[in-house]
């Protein structure tokens, strides 16, 4: 099945200034075997949003995005967090909740 991808070109402008990444760039995590998914509970009040941590050349990225008329609509992109980057190596929550 092949991904297509969409995003709102003002926004992928905002985005590379803000976090240095493009969303062109952000859509390969997608393809990585390796990749983690998440619903994103805290910002799905209208439509069903998405995180995704993986692979984008020699940087791991997290992506929001959400799907929207058989394509992937990337919101934001950004380079993963430390917690975020353990996570993505090492498979478990990173989390300090007891």
């Amino acid at each position: 099945m092949e991904l297509k991808f969409e995003w709102d070109e003002r926004k992928n402008t905002i985005n590379m200034k803000k976090h240095n990444v493009s969303f062109d760039e952000a859509k390969m995590v997608f393809f990585d075997p390796k990749r983690l998914e998440m619903y994103d509970k805290a910002h799905s009040f209208f439509e069903e949003r998405w995180t995704i941590v993986g692979l984008s050349g020699a940087t791991i990225l997290r992506v929001s995005f959400t799907e929207r008329n058989k394509f992937i609509r990337i919101m934001s992109a950004r380079k993963a967090a430390k917690q975020e980057e353990e996570r993505y190596f090492y498979g478990y929550s990173t989390s300090n909740s007891n």
